[in-house]
């Protein structure tokens, strides 16, 4: 086995391979099954090797037809409906990595993009914000500086006399 870069505590969890199992967070892990990739040659810069290795990564999944997403609460599956409902393709989730010349770390950040997209649908709303009223200093000088400005133009009038 090698180990993926960017390891970092030197395990070999199933979960930290490119080719098995997404562990999005403590609710939701997506079997690798349910992942589909695609390769295909990258553009830019790579010298001789960008015409020949297939290192762009497509990493596409399903949510409608998830084993995973149909163990989540009802709450929670209609919030991630919802939330990747402009992202999905064809039905699909698809992220594309092509910024590395390598397909392995192409894989890694098309994985990593995935968990954080589905992290991100996953996360419950933000509390509603409590509507305040302006404070006493902030009203008086909002005025003050209406007024300032009232005076600024009243002098740039012509006198009466001419």
């Amino acid at each position: 086995m090698t180990p993926v870069s960017g390891a970092g505590s030197g395990g070999w969890a199933a979960a930290d391979r490119v080719d098995g199992p997404l562990r999005v967070n403590d609710v939701l892990t997506l079997p690798a099954g349910e992942l589909g990739w695609r390769f295909s040659r990258s553009s830019g810069p790579g010298g001789q090797g960008v015409n020949t290795a297939d290192s762009r990564v497509e990493l596409s999944w399903v949510p409608g037809t998830s084993v995973a997403v149909a163990q989540l609460n009802e709450h929670l599956q209609l919030r991630l409906s919802d939330r990747l409902a402009r992202q999905l393709q064809g039905g699909a989730v698809v992220i594309a990595a092509s910024e590395y010349r390598a397909q392995l770390r192409n894989r890694e950040a098309a994985r990593r993009r995935l968990a954080q997209l589905l992290r991100e649908a996953l996360a419950p709303p933000p509390p509603k914000r409590r509507p305040t009223r302006p404070t006493r200093g902030s009203v008086e000088r909002r005025l003050g500086s209406k007024k300032a400005r009232a005076r600024t133009l009243a002098n740039r009038n012509r006198p009466a006399g001419e």
